[in-house]
């Protein structure tokens, strides 16, 4: 089966159906893309052909005649006069007027001549020749991540190992400590009674004292403490905005998306479930014993560690899944029509 793609009204192809199903699965090619193979009446969008799953397995229900579709989305596609062939005019007959569009001048490269067309298939992304067993993206910046044998991939994003994770949530610390660390330098010079912290049920007189510590560190110091807190603060939550990752995530490689869309999550799930719930809950369980919140934490990672979809408690809380980043999750999701 040869199948021919086109987007943008642009088209590309034949592929086999292997190859298909493979860049469905990378998220090379989206469900928005329109497709043709030999059987169907006209071009259709891939996502009402696959029941808007990441893989496609023709059936006679694909192939029957349907008139009703309209093709009309394909029919601007830019041809080029000289650029036709005539074996694969079939492929071309809903819209592409039997042309067949030369994908090196579509992308503005040098032109190949024609004896090497016939020899080899034109690698989209690359320009380079390739055997048919190749893989060939739709992706023009070539971005899209290639999964390894040890990756879990989940419709088409890889999800993040959990020690990943662990090491995102390490840096986080580092850098917390780093920003409070001239208040440390501070403290460490001054003669601590520890005791004040030990009484649970005292928290006042806990409170009262630490205030005392805190008026007693020179103006200057606690200033500078401030500022690089609230400015990691303020350049953790930028960052979480835009892209879905924490300052950690961002150098780990790993991003927060929807279960669902696989994008960004919405601003409610990002900054309310993921983000200030959680310094609520984990600042409340540090300012009773710094065990608790580290057991609460290890108790996350060991429920994302035992789960397929490696979801910890606060993934199903706020329905967000961690993967790999890729840039194709920063794209919003088209409507579907």
């Amino acid at each position: 089966m040869q199948i021919f793609l086109a987007r943008n009204n642009v088209q590309a192809g034949p592929y086999t159906l292997d190859q298909l199903n493979i860049m469905l699965t990378s998220g090379e090619v989206v469900l928005d893309d329109l497709m043709w193979h030999e059987g169907l009446a006209n071009w259709q969008r891939l996502g009402d052909l696959t029941a808007n799953q990441p893989y496609y397995r023709p059936t006679m229900n694909n192939t029957t005649v349907n008139d009703s579709d309209d093709d009309s989305i394909i029919s601007n596609v830019t041809v080029f006069p000289e650029d036709s062939d005539d074996t694969n005019t079939s492929a071309n007959q809903d819209g592409l007027n039997g042309k067949k569009l030369s994908l090196d001048r579509l992308y503005g490269k040098p032109e190949r001549s024609a004896t090497d067309g016939k020899k080899s298939k034109v690698d989209m992304t690359t320009n380079r020749d390739h055997s048919p067993s190749n893989n060939i993206s739709l992706n023009k910046s070539g971005s899209a991540r290639v999964a390894s044998a040890k990756d879990v991939v989940i419709g088409d994003v890889i999800l993040a190992p959990v020690m990943s994770r662990i090491l995102a949530t390490a840096v986080n610390g580092l850098l917390y400590i780093l920003a409070i660390f001239p208040l440390v330098l501070a403290l460490t010079k001054m003669d601590i009674d520890y005791t004040k912290f030990q009484d649970i049920q005292n928290m006042d007189a806990a409170y009262q004292y630490s205030m005392t510590l805190i008026e007693s560190i020179p103006s200057g110091t606690l200033m500078m403490s401030q500022v690089m807190v609230f400015g990691l603060f303020a350049l953790q939550l930028l960052f979480i905005i835009l892209r879905g990752q924490s300052l950690g995530k961002l150098i780990t490689g790993i991003r927060v998306v929807d279960q669902t869309t696989h994008r960004i999550p919405s601003f409610f799930k990002l900054i309310v479930m993921r983000t200030l719930l959680l310094l609520i809950v984990y600042n409340l369980l540090f300012s009773f014993t710094s065990f608790l919140g580290f057991i609460v934490i290890a108790v996350h990672y060991y429920m994302a560690s035992k789960s397929p979809e490696n979801i910890g408690w606060h993934d199903k809380l706020a329905k967000t899944l961690v993967v790999k980043a890729d840039s194709k999750q920063l794209v919003k999701q088209p409507k579907v029509k």
